[in-house]
């Protein structure tokens, strides 16, 4: 006898419901995909939408990037492609994928697989397959392991993903140990689509993670970059962080994070430094689109503000009456945080300003109630320079005290000091803070011939530029004489 209660019923709407969402998708895109799908069923060959794309499909959030699966093998997909695609290219030929531009589409069509691993490296031995359900227990979650027939509309859903997707849950169409023997980078993307989809991963998942975490050490730091950068910029990369250290992940890829459960902060004695840094994430996060709104999730931002205080392990010290400090953790930060990204191959400029956000994302705190002059204001903003926005997006985000009146009070602060370098950068145009006198009028003034000691002047000059305001040129010409004099030079009258 069927099942008709009321709970297989919603189930069977919701998977009804996500057909529905698929199939819409595919029409918003069915004349690339229609003419892509002749073509191939003409020459006696079946060609399947699948993986992401179909996840996507089903989620209502399908992209101009599609990946197609199909029984052709790489020559016989050249010869469909050309003369209809406005571009080919080849460079995945060899693992049996060929790239294509339609109409602003970007497709890649791949021979059916079933890869072989050594499980030495992560790269496979390509093996051709010839079948779809074969070609889909290669791939990594059964929320990827689902594929549409484009000839006749169908679904092909072999191991569960249409279940899987209803309940957000992440799992293995092969058992975890033996894909991420495969393929240790997966544990690593299991976290980063635990970030950008908020699904849950399953206990077997879980404990596969936990078991073989440091096989992760198999596969290159620009990889496993590439997929921390995408976890972090997911919309809840939180919860990837937490599965990454509640596994012994992160220990092998950013174990300053796990390490900061090591520490109490002095300023929050109801959480430890790791929690902490995740709620000022959480909150950096907030800000991105609430104060000074940025185009899309900032990298930079999210991963100063997980590692911001990466420094304080190791500044601990502990006082008489049961107190902590971390005494210039934020120096200590800065450093620990550009080795580890480093480590990570990530880009210079990423880099220099992630580092740079930590060393001085407590200077705030030295603000006071408004104690600071003008030229400390000058400085903060000189030191943040392009980085400023992105600073008062960490600082504001630092706050996580549960003690709503010291929130309010801080806020209040830096609402002061904002307005204080508006003002400021109104009279001045702080952004463009250069010495009252340039090198060449230096050089004249002080009968200097180009070299390091004009550079000592000219940076004396902006100093006192940052400290006292515009000079007028009397002034400004009058200090450099006196500067030059202190320093033993003979000056010119």
């Amino acid at each position: 006898m069927p099942d008709t209660s009321p709970n297989r019923h919603a189930i069977r709407s919701a998977k009804r419901h996500a057909e529905r969402n698929a199939i819409a998708e595919l029409m918003r895109i069915s004349p690339i995909a229609d003419e892509l799908t002749t073509r191939f069923v003409q020459a006696g060959h079946q060609l399947f939408l699948v993986g992401g794309s179909v996840r996507d499909a089903l989620l209502g959030r399908l992209s101009d990037d599609l990946d197609f699966t199909t029984s052709a093998r790489p020559a016989e997909i050249l010869k469909l492609v050309r003369g209809w695609a406005d571009a080919v290219w080849e460079t995945g030929i060899e693992f049996g994928t060929v790239g294509v531009t339609k109409g602003g589409t970007q497709l890649e069509i791949t021979t059916f697989r079933t890869d072989t691993y050594d499980r030495v490296s992560r790269d496979p031995d390509v093996v051709f397959g010839e079948s779809i359900e074969g070609d889909l227990k290669r791939r990594d979650f059964t929320v990827n392991a689902m594929a549409i027939d484009l000839s006749a509309k169908r679904f092909v859903d072999p191991y569960g993903g249409m279940d899987a997707l209803s309940d957000r849950l992440l799992d293995t169409p092969a058992a975890p140990e033996e894909s991420f023997a495969d393929d240790p980078l997966r544990m690593l993307r299991a976290a980063r689509f635990v970030s950008q989809l908020e699904f849950t991963p399953s206990r077997r998942v879980v404990t596969a993670m936990t078991d073989m975490a440091g096989e992760i050490t198999r596969i290159t730091a620009e990889r496993v970059q590439a997929e921390l950068s995408k976890l972090m910029l997911g919309a809840k990369p939180r919860l990837g962080i937490e599965l990454m250290t509640h596994t012994g992940l992160a220990e092998h890829i950013i174990p300053e994070v796990p390490g900061m459960r090591l520490a109490i902060d002095e300023h929050h004695q109801h959480k430890d430094v790791y929690e902490h840094s995740l709620t000022v994430l959480d909150q950096a996060i907030d800000l991105e689109t609430r104060h000074e709104p940025t185009s899309g999730p900032d990298l930079v931002l999210r991963l100063a503000a997980l590692l911001h205080d990466i420094g304080k392990p190791a500044t601990r010290k502990f006082t008489e009456g049961g107190g902590v400090t971390f005494h210039h953790h934020e120096v200590v930060g800065a450093k620990m945080a550009r080795k580890r990204l480093r480590k990570l191959r990530y880009p210079k400029d990423v880099i220099n300003d992630v580092s740079q956000l930590v060393f001085l994302h407590l200077r705030f705190h030295g603000y006071g109630k408004g104690e600071w002059t003008d030229s400390a204001v000058r400085r903060y903003v000189t030191d943040a320079g392009e980085l400023l926005p992105k600073l008062h997006k960490l600082v504001r985000a630092d706050c996580t005290t549960r003690n709503r009146r010291k929130a309010a009070a801080l806020q209040r602060t830096y609402d002061d000091l904002e307005e204080r370098i508006q003002r400021i950068a109104e009279e001045e145009d702080l952004a463009k803070v250069r010495p009252d006198l340039d090198g060449n009028e230096i050089m004249r003034l002080l009968n200097l011939p180009p070299g390091p000691m004009v550079g000592k002047a000219w940076q004396y000059l902006k100093d006192l530029r940052l400290d006292k305001g515009p000079l007028e040129h009397e002034e400004a010409v009058a200090a450099l004489r006196e500067w030059a004099k202190e320093q033993g030079l003979d000056v010119p009258e």
